[in-house]
């Protein structure tokens, strides 16, 4: 040892490996790296596996707007990763290699698969608790920006949310008008390009409330309403999804999702897993969401149109 401090000689990981069958490291796919929500996962991920002495590896899938998923080679993991965490990746999509092909233990969060552990909140509940809450202040005329032009390519939650959306409007007796459901992605200026939208439709009967897959969709629509000289929550209500960490400097209502905690707790599940001296059954964890009640949304005032 007193050799080893006096060279500076550290073990390699690598060769470590090759004789423990285990390289302290976990591997993370996520299709984007740069939005909150999969950066807030990676966090929370990040301290559970630091206490215990692991190392992360990042693999992002290559999404973009219009671009589609890179797979990921299974042969580029090989030996290098004790498990991998799969955080909403595109599942149906052809190019995305079957996770079950992993020979190491497979913790997917926001997205279920079949004989894998998972960690998700139930969006369609989601998409119920937010349209009730507009529905709720008087809202009869919502619209919602959502993200079905993902749900092709294997994500799921956007298409979750809308369809918790759909079915509270038909319980309340109110009608889903094709006119008011707009693609955004997930995005601020996907947000911002289908408020634009929505006002220059011109609609005779225009909302008095939009409901936005997630929070930061709402912010884009929060500053296209602004340019458009409409108040919110007076002329408009608006909720997102996610409880982002500037959500409140928008005053924004919002569902909220312990996103950091499900980083946690997938990554509890995966170091369980690979400690575990044979494979175990599949564990599916669902984390609940709640309102947060901000100055975004109030009580229907308005009839009229909605004017650029």
């Amino acid at each position: 040892m007193e050799a080893a401090d006096l060279l500076g000689y550290h073990p390699s990981p690598s060769a470590a490996a090759l004789s423990s069958g285990r390289t302290n490291a976990v591997g993370i796919v996520a299709p984007w790296v740069s939005r909150w929500f999969f950066a807030a996962v990676v966090e929370g991920a990040q301290e559970v596996f630091a206490e215990h002495g692991f190392d992360l590896l990042l693999y992002p899938v290559g999404m973009g707007e219009t671009k589609a998923p890179a797979a990921v080679d299974a042969r580029a993991l090989s030996k290098r990763v004790d498990g991998l965490l799969a955080l909403n990746v595109p599942l149906a999509d052809p190019a995305m290699i079957s996770l079950r092909d992993f020979q190491v233990p497979v913790v997917t969060v926001g997205t279920a698969v079949e004989g894998l552990s998972s960690v998700l909140v139930d969006n369609v509940d989601v998409g119920r608790m937010a349209t009730q809450h507009l529905i709720d202040l008087g809202h009869r005329r919502i619209a919602f920006l959502g993200d079905d032009m993902d749900e092709g390519r294997g994500f799921t939650a956007g298409g979750d949310r809308r369809r918790g959306f759909d079915l509270t409007l038909r319980e309340a007796g109110l009608e889903v008008d094709p006119a008011l459901i707009l693609d955004s992605g997930f995005s601020v200026n996907g947000g911002e390009a289908g408020m634009h939208r929505l006002v220059a439709a011109g609609l005779t009967d225009p909302p008095t409330a939009v409901f936005a897959v997630s929070d930061e969709v709402a912010m884009g629509v929060l500053y296209a309403a602004r340019q458009h000289g409409l108040r919110v929550p007076r002329d408009l209500s608006v909720i997102g999804v996610d409880g982002h960490d500037h959500a409140y400097l928008f005053d924004l209502t919002t569902v909220s999702q312990p996103v950091r905690d499900q980083g946690r707790i997938a990554a509890r599940l995966l170091l369980e897993q690979i400690a575990a001296p044979s494979p175990r059954p599949p564990s599916i964890v669902s984390v609940g969401a709640s309102l947060i009640r901000r100055g975004t949304t109030g009580p229907v005032r308005r009839v009229g149109a909605l004017v650029s």
